[in-house]
């Protein structure tokens, strides 16, 4: 909380500054920001300005189609079989000689009385001391224990069942119901089925992407286009220890500045969030000071890879269709949305004056994510 208030103070405190431009009658003593605004005002040229219509609508709903109809092959299974290991315990039939099965014990359970894979990586059976056991298949080992029971047997009937799953697991961390240690079985295991085993995500999970490590490569998965747009190629089957880490949802807000009732930050959650729902949240515009038609959303852009500061959007909310745009445009992470009270004339030096607060914002969430 302490660093919301810090984060908003920063950010107020720099759009107060240039607030003797954007606000007429404005002034502060000893600032003389005439070299600076010429300087920003340059920065205009850097800058993609466009006005929310149905067009920019559309072409925002082409983009989530372009998720829906890529990315779609999943996961091969077809070909998994669980491999024993330390640890794994069996439970060994032999059909026609009960003599050879453990029976089951009164409060004792069939892995209690099962057939351990030892240290050495192998089981020990009548008439069939020191199968290997640690890196094969319950196929594999049924094959040999019968082989050699034909020494003694005739045409042994073996049935080989995993009871205990010891020797593999994966690890399930962060924002889940259940976090905890969860066992690589028979059934293969992805990602998506041991989130659901861990009770699924919390209410203050980021429910965009998760971290999944196997072995030295860590790489983001990104679950919201998995549930929300049925990319599957997002799943991944799950290995001896792996880990799965689902973080807070601490960086997923928007930031609603200038005249609005309560200015401050809104929480993007996993249904995301539109840009009626960021002024409403706020309190709405104040309706004898704001301009409706001076409704900026900034959206930075990285200027070295694509030579560009920001993104900015301006809605025209005197126009009663734009309410129906507003509640259809879709707002980002970060996103700042900023309602000025100044004249509509003078809106291409407004945004000149808003884009420091872009890097503000951004500098103020390096130093928190730091320390």
């Amino acid at each position: 909380m302490a660093f919301k208030f810090k984060l908003l103070a920063a950010t107020l405190s720099l759009l107060s500054v240039s607030a003797c431009t954007i606000i007429p009658g404005s002034h502060y003593e000893g600032i003389d920001s005439g070299a600076q605004v010429e300087n920003l005002e340059k920065d205009l040229e850097k800058v993609n300005i466009q006005v929310i219509d149905s067009s920019l609508i559309n072409i925002q709903k082409r983009e989530v189609k372009k998720v829906n109809t890529t990315n779609r092959k999943g996961i091969d299974i077809s070909d998994y079989q669980y491999r024993l290991g330390v640890g794994d315990v069996l439970t060994i039939g032999v059909w026609d000689h009960p003599e050879l099965t453990i029976p089951a014990a009164v409060q004792r359970t069939a892995e209690f009385d099962g057939f351990r894979v030892a240290e050495d990586g192998t089981i020990t059976y009548a008439y069939a001391p020191k199968i290997p056991a640690a890196g094969r298949t319950v196929a594999e080992v049924r094959a040999d224990l019968v082989k050699r029971l034909s020494r003694v047997i005739e045409n042994p009937q073996v049935d080989i069942k995993i009871v205990g799953f010891r020797s593999q697991k994966t690890y399930v961390t962060g924002e889940v119901e259940n976090p905890g240690v969860y066992p690589i079985t028979e059934i293969p295991l992805t990602i998506i089925d041991v989130l659901n085993n861990a009770g699924g995500i919390t209410d203050r999970a980021d429910w965009r992407e998760v971290t999944y490590t196997s072995g030295n490569k860590t790489e983001i998965i990104r679950l919201d286009d998995f549930y929300s747009h049925g990319d599957i190629s997002q799943n991944r089957l799950l290995k001896h220890g792996d880990i799965v880490h689902v973080s807070r949802n601490d960086k997923h807000q928007v930031y609603v500045l200038g005249d609005v009732i309560k200015a401050g930050t809104v929480d993007i959650d996993r249904y995301g969030l539109n840009l009626a729902q960021a002024l409403s949240d706020t309190g709405g515009i104040r309706e004898a000071t704001a301009d409706a038609n001076g409704i900026f959303v900034l959206r930075k852009r990285d200027l070295a890879k694509d030579g560009v500061i920001a993104d900015v959007y301006q809605l025209h909310a005197k126009n009663v269709a734009a309410l129906v745009l507003a509640e259809q445009f879709e707002l980002k992470p970060h996103d700042i949305v900023y309602v000025t009270s100044a004249p509509l004339a003078r809106w291409n030096r407004v945004i000149s004056l808003l884009l420091p607060s872009i890097s503000t914002v951004d500098s103020i969430n390096d130093v928190a994510n730091t320390n």
